[in-house]
């Protein structure tokens, strides 16, 4: 039987009377049950909008037969998506090839600088993503990206009048069905059918993770208001992936605040060090552990997960363990790296790859640009990073005898794939590397330490809530040091 806390049977009587509701939920306290619990105690017909299909399908497990639970992506497919499905199976195209047939061969003048046609092609796609991320009915201005060296606002409007045509016509371009210069992705029909103004039919409508959230699926979500009771849940603290373009949603929302504090995942002791990194990233919500739970600080000679920061990390883990003879798993397995390893070893040695994202490039080198500098290629960065750090034959090695990790002693994640997840014992690995010293010495003439970026904080607060038993704060130590790492109150029970 779901026995509910005080919290939990609050936001009940809240969703019974009809209010829209921002959900707080922090690490381990049982939003899923909560939205589950809401869920099983009415009978109207329901969707949750998933973060991704790995959480939907987990969702759909849990929830009533009256509840749909999709991604707004596969809203968005099943509506118009499919249309697309031809051009969803195309390669990679670099972003000079594509800004070519946009019609973008010139060099342009803007100030002192010489904009490249590649560099120009780089911006008109990245003028397009950031349209698509937001909310907005057309491209503007405010969608073309800074250059370094443009500051000026006189620069800023002329690189803007140069680049805005071309965006146009991108754009103009992502409309056709079967083919067209532009790489068509999820994210351009999401963002098509945003503009069709959908209504979703249903009696309530729940947004999970919410802090995570793009403007548009905010802005698809917010136009159910006038049909559909809208409840969205997430952990402001948990806002991760800003560098995707999302946004925490959840502090705007215009309905009533709610929050879940009690985590059922860990101890009082752990709860103090979340609370550490929630006050360091002024979070709106403290928590409080389970004394069931005695969760402990300390070492973890052979912890169930390791968590780093980069992935470079974790290869550098998942290496380390197979020397040992340990059985490693890494978390999104190996497959997608021993693709990538293949066609960089192929590029490397100047044939051709028949990788079906990179058969466009001639060489590693091509990729490694397209990586660094194309909106299209950003999610590649961190392979290559691996393939530049490592080499093929390395990753190859490593990524053919990885273990499925219900077979494996340890497993190896980044913790922004950690997110969600949870182990018994977990260690933070060396790679977590506190703030760069400022110029000030202390009273005792050492450096002080930079400030802790709130996203370092909030990243931070996800790896360290990840364990039920043990945490070896590892990496992470340098934060007892830190002039801002023990703020007053951490322990305290919240109010």
């Amino acid at each position: 039987m779901f026995t509910p806390t005080d919290e939990q049977a609050h936001t009940a009587d809240r969703f019974r009377a009809g209010d829209h509701i921002a959900l707080q939920a922090g690490a381990g306290t049982g939003k899923t049950s909560t939205l589950a619990f809401l869920a099983t105690a009415t009978r109207r017909r329901g969707r949750y909008l998933a973060y991704n299909r790995a959480i939907a399908h987990d969702a759909a497990t849990r929830f009533p037969t009256t509840v749909t639970c999709k991604t707004a992506h596969a809203l968005a497919y099943a509506a118009l998506g499919h249309r697309y499905a031809r051009r969803l199976d195309a390669p990679r195209r670099p972003a000079w090839r594509s800004g070519q047939d946009l019609g973008i061969t010139t060099t342009v003048r803007i100030g002192d600088h010489d904009i490249s046609p590649t560099t120009v092609s780089n911006t008109v796609l990245r003028t397009v993503t950031r349209f698509c991320h937001s909310a907005d009915p057309t491209i503007t201005a405010n969608h073309v990206p800074p250059l370094r060296g443009l500051d000026d606002p006189q620069l800023r409007g002329h690189l803007a009048e140069t680049v805005l045509p071309y965006a146009h016509k991108a754009w103009a371009d992502l409309q056709h069905p079967d083919d067209g210069a532009v790489r068509f992705d999820p994210d351009h029909f999401l963002k098509i059918w945003s503009l069709t103004d959908p209504k979703i039919p249903t009696d309530y409508l729940l947004l999970d993770e919410a802090q995570d959230t793009n403007p548009v699926v905010e802005h698809i979500f917010n136009n159910q208001r006038g049909h559909a009771q809208l409840v969205m849940v997430g952990d402001s603290a948990q806002a991760i992936y800003h560098w995707r373009g999302a946004k925490d949603v959840m502090t705007g929302f215009d309905g009533t605040k709610l929050a879940l504090s009690r985590s059922f995942r860990f101890g009082p002791h752990l709860a103090c060090e979340a609370n550490r990194w929630l006050a360091i990233a002024d979070a709106p919500i403290r928590l409080t552990g389970t004394d069931t739970m005695p969760t402990e600080l300390g070492p973890v000679p052979q912890p169930d997960a390791v968590l780093c920061r980069t992935n470079v990390g974790t290869m550098k883990h998942v290496m380390s363990h197979l020397a040992a003879g340990t059985p490693v798993a890494l978390v999104g397995g190996g497959d997608s790296l021993r693709t990538l390893a293949l066609a960089a070893r192929d590029l490397k040695e100047g044939r051709r790859t028949h990788h079906p994202e990179l058969v466009l490039f001639p060489t590693w080198g091509a990729v490694q640009d397209y990586a660094a500098h194309d909106p299209s290629g950003r999610d590649l960065q961190p392979l290559v990073d691996l393939v530049d750090t490592h080499g093929p034959e390395a990753i190859l090695t490593a990524v053919n005898r990885l273990t499925p990790e219900h077979h494996a002693k340890v497993t190896v994640s980044t913790a922004h794939k950690a997110k969600g997840r949870e182990w018994a014992r977990v260690r933070i690995a060396d790679d977590f590397t506190p703030p760069k010293d400022t110029d000030r010495q202390d009273a005792h003439g050492r450096p002080i330490p930079g400030p802790i970026d709130d996203s370092e904080a909030r990243l931070a607060y996800v790896a360290v809530t990840r364990t039920r038993t043990r945490l070896d704060i590892g990496g992470l130590a340098w934060i007892q040091e830190h002039p801002d790492g023990n703020p007053p109150g951490i322990c305290a029970t919240p109010t």
